[in-house]
């Protein structure tokens, strides 16, 4: 009788617990899914407050000042030198767009002609009906994707700023919480948390300088080129150093085309040599400078975080993206260091 009441009792505690977790897996999928349109939001909120976690500590711990004064000080501070420089930036792409002055009837006239010699040499049609259907629908997908991300831009700040608010002024408590229930030892938790830090702090600084970098020497390029809105394309190609793999490719070497296309051939050899040997190589070796620098994270793992992260979560992709993808490799590695490279002591 004393045995059987320990089995039941010990398939109650196990039917308790395993139906609690069953619980929390529906209700945390149902509540994922449901706020799924703010969780840009929520990580933009956790980059700007690891980055800005040094400066809270500074005003509540050296400036005496309350936690939600230092909140709303830093948070102004986040609207200066993020918020109001993203705004700033798409206002100008949307406006400056429409004044590119590209010599468009030459360009159609010589393209017209390419076309036409392709077709008379080798029999392929340019324009035929699939041609046309397949390139419609890529640029079509792409404006989706711009138009979406720019309609969504109001809605992620609001709740960047309001959850950014909430997390400094209680961010003691809520990270013991975390802390607390990482699913790791104790010696592992702190490795877990500076991983991640670094890797915020990676991509998060590193990514918006690098393009700065870039769209600076992209622009003098386009200028010393010839390029009509020379600081427009600039500014595309700064912002086109997060496309994984090809980067400011997609920007400078149409240019080229058009260069060519147009009969400004020197000009078109000249700026396709300062990209290939300038562009890229500094998009290369600045890029390994700074993950190295920051947080030693592997180019791969940038790469293919970046495309994951903008499949997933859109712009904000490229910063947790890569960082999803360096936590599961480092999973990876404290399960083996764990589990699989701990000797079996032996029995007797």
């Amino acid at each position: 009788m004393y045995v059987c009441r320990i089995k039941y009792g010990f398939m109650k505690e196990n039917f308790f617990k395993y139906s609690l977790i069953a619980l929390i897996i529906i209700l945390g999928y149902l509540i994922i899914n449901g706020l799924w349109t703010f969780v840009n939001g929520l990580f933009g909120a956790v980059t700007i407050y690891i980055l800005v976690n040094g400066q809270m500590n500074y005003l509540m711990e050296k400036r005496k000042m309350k936690s939600v004064f230092s909140a709303i000080l830093i948070l102004l501070e986040v609207v200066a030198c993020v918020c109001v420089p993203i705004y700033l930036l798409v206002w100008v792409l949307v406006t400056r767009i429409q004044d590119v002055n590209l010599d468009i009837s030459e360009l159609i006239a010589t393209v017209k002609h390419f076309i036409t010699l392709i077709h008379d040499k080798t029999g392929y049609d340019v324009l035929s009906i699939s041609n046309v259907e397949t390139a419609a629908s890529i640029m079509t997908k792409g404006l989706q994707f711009i138009i979406g991300q720019v309609s969504g831009l109001l809605v992620t700040t609001v709740v960047m700023i309001l959850i950014l608010y909430f997390m400094l002024i209680s961010r003691k408590d809520m990270e013991r919480y975390i802390v607390s229930v990482l699913p790791f030892n104790e010696n592992n938790k702190p490795i877990v948390t500076r991983q991640i830090q670094q890797i915020v702090r990676s991509n998060a600084i590193g990514i918006p300088l690098l393009a700065i970098i870039q769209g600076i020497l992209a622009g003098l390029g386009y200028w010393a080129a010839g390029i009509p809105s020379a600081a427009l394309f600039g500014v595309l190609s700064g912002v086109s150093t997060i496309i994984p793999l090809i980067g400011s490719t997609v920007i400078w070497f149409p240019l080229v085309v058009y260069l060519a296309l147009t009969g400004n051939w020197i000009a078109a050899i000249g700026l396709f040599a300062y990209a290939a040997i300038i562009l890229f190589n500094v998009d290369s070796v600045s890029r390994f400078t700074l993950q190295k620098k920051l947080a030693k994270t592997h180019p791969l793992v940038t790469v293919f975080g970046v495309i994951l992260g903008l499949k997933l979560f859109g712009f904000w992709g490229i910063i947790f993206g890569p960082l999803l993808l360096s936590m599961f490799l480092l999973l990876i590695n404290i399960f083996k260091k764990e589990y699989l490279d701990t000797p079996v002591s032996p029995s007797g």
